[in-house]
């Protein structure tokens, strides 16, 4: 994804709250499946990490792109957000 793409969707995730919560069981089966939906209706989300310091969101993070098959578009904080495209009915036109 080039540069002028993530910019779009970093101003585009600016105005959302996190759509979901990760909390201190982590990354469970049933937060993937959530979060599988999610990001096949809404394509962008933000995602509240409150699992530890900050080796573990990262971890957590980069579990739930190779996971989900999306892409994370930036990381501030306790907060992360991805992109995975909706190849049938695209919501985020570029």
């Amino acid at each position: 994804m080039n540069k002028q793409k993530l910019k779009f969707l970093r101003s585009l995730a600016h105005e959302r709250k996190p759509y979901i919560w990760i909390g201190q069981h982590g990354l469970t089966e049933a937060v993937i499946e959530e979060l599988q939906k999610a990001l096949d209706q809404h394509e962008l989300l933000k995602i509240k990490l409150r699992v530890g310091d900050r080796d573990e969101r990262d971890k957590v993070c980069d579990d739930i792109c190779d996971k989900c098959d999306a892409i994370l578009i930036q990381k501030i904080g306790n907060t992360a957000t991805v992109f995975r495209a909706n190849k049938e009915t695209p919501v985020i036109q570029f």
